[in-house]
């Protein structure tokens, strides 16, 4: 009886232990097969960070989205232009200006004013592969040829939920996009394609350079080197360009890039002949960087090629990192 009582003691000693050393197994199996196993894919995973083909700067890429910026001077200072990895001059009806932001590295939470689209946007457009092109509308003779273009045309008129009116400015300059809310109408995201820039120190020679105009009919667009600021400090017509937060507009590298503006057959309501800005062939245009003009050449064979940029001899033109301004000049 003695000899029972003491089994069963330690017995009632043991099954604590043992308990344990069950418990212990099982989670020590579970964590090491749960550790082991890859973690599943999500599709609103960040992406990789690696340098970006349109900033030489190293950032998550993310979808490519071109915003259709108004430049008049009722639709300024401008909201997340500033933020933008390529902006884009181009000349529009009488002369005037309209601005194209691209944005991959970025994204802000609301970019504008946004205005209309033009013809000659599907081509510079080729060759970012499927972008998405944010834009308020386009004349109705257009709208097919932007449908059956390689991109996600995202117009105000079919997507609404994207895109409000900011109160407190004058109509048409008022209307805003919630980038954000408009990717979520793509199907998938598809990384920047290599568009033909290339970054990396300044070239030796270069002609020093204190500031740079390029005009149009009815707009000017100024670029003023900036020692401190180590870049070139942007004015539209003559004053200061800001974004609404108060910064200055202004990009280490400016492209001044001397195209082709015919006239297309598209005009707009006032009767005025809307230009087509020619981006695939060739020709000159000059570079500015670090206080000194390059002249260089531009070469873009295809719609679907890159447009690059190359000195004397064919060597490539390294842009400074950062944001990047293209200006379309008239061809002299």
């Amino acid at each position: 009886m003695a000899a029972r009582k003491a089994r069963d003691a330690r017995r009632a000693r043991l099954a604590p232990r043992v308990l344990a050393l069950v418990v212990t197994a099982v989670f020590t199996v579970g964590a090491s097969a749960y550790a082991s196993a890859p973690a599943p894919a999500h599709e609103d995973s960040p992406a990789p960070r690696s340098p970006s083909p349109f900033t030489g700067l190293t950032a998550r890429q993310g979808q490519v989205v071109a915003v259709k910026f108004d430049n008049a001077r009722a639709a300024r200072p401008h909201t997340g232009l500033d933020r933008a990895d390529i902006v884009y001059v181009e000349k529009v009806e009488g002369g005037m200006s309209r601005l194209m932001g691209v944005y991959s590295s970025t994204v802000p939470p609301a970019v504008g004013p946004v205005r209309s689209a033009r013809e000659s946007d599907v081509e510079l457009l080729r060759q970012f592969g499927r972008p998405v092109l944010a834009y308020s509308g386009v004349r109705t003779a257009l709208q097919k040829k932007l449908r059956d273009a390689p991109l996600y045309a995202r117009p105000q008129g079919r997507f609404p939920g994207a895109y409000f009116r900011q109160s407190g400015r004058p109509a048409p300059h008022d209307l805003f996009l919630r980038p954000q809310a408009l990717l979520r109408s793509v199907p998938r995201t598809e990384p920047p394609a290599d568009i033909g820039f290339r970054f990396g120190p300044a070239p030796t020679g270069g002609t020093p350079t204190r500031d740079r105009t390029v005009r149009y009919a009815a707009a000017s667009h100024s670029f003023r080197w900036s020692p401190g600021q180590h870049r070139w400090l942007v004015s539209f017509d003559g004053a200061p360009a800001r974004s609404t937060s108060g910064t200055r507009l202004g990009a280490p590298t400016i492209v001044i890039q001397y195209v082709t503006m015919r006239a297309s057959r598209f005009k707009d309501f006032k009767g005025a002949v809307t230009p087509y800005i020619e981006t695939v062939g060739s020709g000159r245009a000059l570079v500015l960087r670090d206080g000194r003009r390059y002249p260089t050449r531009w070469s873009r064979p295809t719609a679907a090629a890159g447009t690059t940029f190359t000195r004397a001899g064919g060597a490539p033109m390294p842009f400074a990192p950062g944001q990047v301004w293209v200006v379309y000049a008239d061809r002299g």
